[in-house]
């Protein structure tokens, strides 16, 4: 100071504060109608999203599913389709298989926010494993993503599907730390007695055992609500000779007594349906009109409808971890929560079903997804993959950590290069304290009071040797009490003697 006067000094009272960082914004992988932001491409890219309607205009809308009618043969396995006549017949998805979009609307059914999508290719893309593993290794550049979600795993064959799961629990567990990998099971529409196979063993036994206390899975697929029934119509079909030949043998069988009007006006209709690219055939009132005078051509739009719904459940997961951790946080449990958009599980797991689902010797527990009378279908599970380990059985208590990780990595920046020395210490652990506390206030830590629920240590001494410092290393020791479910609760009834 050289000029006579008052100098007024502002010193910070405070330490810096923890952010906390954003839990629930999944990241989904898969093929997409185009990928453009104006007259970019966004192709392998992983982009932003926070609404269905930025979806379509990114990403545009989904596949045209085509169903080709195939007569069984002597050779089919398993019950027909549909039956027209003495014929029986089975619906075959020749194209439009790609179902990464009504994944997404099952997510934002679910209580889904904002997402990342990265598209691997359009719907005429080869779907391919290495497509989906480099879509993972794009997310290495984005911090933001706390979930991977890859549905269409499930149109690979069991062999690529695995791979390309373990491709996303190294990326979960090995290069990034902090974001859990939601995996689909493949094939998990079938029974677990199924004659084709086990698909939950096979799934155990091609997962191999690295990062699994970094991703969970679910067990069955759901039928779902997604698509309705004013999405379909004859132009589903890919053989519209055999749609044709079925609807004339229903609507003017052979022999019958039918006004030659009325004939006229029904071979008018079912002859439009080849001729649909012709102008003037209205492809809607052909459609209603077909479906007010055919019931068969309702049973196969059905069929159609049904084998669409069947959808892996990793997606409306997804939604559901988003919408249990803004209304009541990360640390409580993804469960006991009723799905939405889901008319029922692809199959009925009872109680007996669930004990080696939750409980394997292998460790590997997979979640079920259950109906419960008068209360829907619900999750009923919340084990990571790692079911076996204490440390990370439940599903919250990872993610929990992965919040409290991150959170306060990004805060600890602020003094990377400061003097290693007390007052830096005891800012960090001020401003670290103060961030557990209001998590322990919030019911993510567990105890009676802030010393019960956390501890942070830092300190000559206590963490740090002499040449520690001299080698510039700052080691802090936080210690948390998170907050598990109560997964099973006994409730012991015993009589008592008469008192009175």
């Amino acid at each position: 100071m050289k000029t006579p006067g008052v100098y007024v000094v502002e010193k910070s009272a405070f330490p810096n504060s923890v952010v906390e960082v954003a839990t629930a914004v999944p990241a989904f992988i898969g093929h997409t109608e185009k990928a453009v932001n104006g007259n970019k491409s966004l192709l392998n890219k992983p982009w932003r999203i926070t609404s269905m309607a930025e979806f379509h205009s990114y990403f545009g809308g989904g596949p045209t599913p085509q169903f080709s009618i195939n007569e069984m043969g002597e050779e089919d396995k398993g019950a027909p389709d549909f039956v027209s006549g003495e014929k029986k017949y089975l619906l075959k998805q020749e194209s439009g298989r790609n179902i990464l979009y009504n994944s997404i609307l099952m997510f934002y059914s679910n209580g889904g926010g904002p997402c990342y999508i990265v598209s691997v290719g359009d719907y005429s893309t080869d779907l391919e494993a290495g497509n989906f593993t480099s879509g993972v290794d794009q997310l290495v550049r984005e911090q933001e993503p706390t979930m991977v979600v890859i549905p269409e795993t499930t149109l690979l064959d069991a062999d690529n599907s695995q791979a390309v799961q373990q491709a996303m629990l190294s990326h979960c567990g090995y290069k990034m730390k902090n974001r859990f990998a939601i995996l689909d099971i493949w094939e998990g529409f079938r029974d677990r007695k199924d004659p084709e196979g086990d698909r939950v063993l096979d799934f155990r036994n091609r997962i191999g055992t690295n990062f699994l206390d970094f991703g969970a899975a679910y067990y069955p697929w759901v039928n779902t609500s997604i698509v309705q029934d004013k999405d379909l119509g004859y132009g589903n079909i890919a053989n519209k000779d055999v749609l044709q030949a079925i609807l004339k043998e229903e609507l003017i069988p052979e022999g019958s007594e039918i006004d030659e009007t009325k004939k006229a006006e029904i071979e008018e209709k079912i002859t439009d349906i080849a001729n649909d690219a012709l102008k003037g055939v209205d492809k809607e009132l052909l459609n209603k009109t077909l479906i007010q005078v055919s019931p068969m051509f309702n049973t196969i739009l059905k069929e159609i409808k049904d084998q669409l719904n069947l959808l892996p459940p990793g997606a409306a997961m997804a939604g559901i971890y988003t919408m249990v951790d803004n209304t009541r946080g990360v640390w409580k449990a993804p469960a006991n929560v009723s799905m939405n958009a889901v008319v029922s599980p692809a199959l009925n797991i009872t109680h007996d079903d669930q004990e080696e689902l939750n409980v394997p010797l292998n460790g590997k527990s997979i979640n079920a997804i259950r109906p419960f009378v008068g209360e829907g279908t619900l999750v009923w599970g919340a084990r990571t993959l790692d079911g076996n380990s204490l440390d990370w059985r439940y599903i919250n208590v990872r993610r929990t950590l992965i919040m409290l990780e991150e959170s306060i990595k990004i805060a600890s920046k602020a003094y990377v290069f400061e003097p290693n020395v007390a007052n830096t210490w005891v800012t960090m652990k001020s401003m670290i304290s103060n961030f557990l506390t209001g998590i322990w206030k919030r019911g993510g830590l567990a105890g009676a009071s802030p010393d019960d629920a956390y501890s942070v240590h830092v300190g000559l001494g206590e963490t740090m040797t002499s040449e520690d410092i001299l080698e510039g290393i700052l080691r802090v020791t936080v210690l948390v009490a998170v907050t598990r479910p109560a997964e099973f609760i006994e409730i012991t009834f015993q009589q008592q003697m008469q008192k009175s």
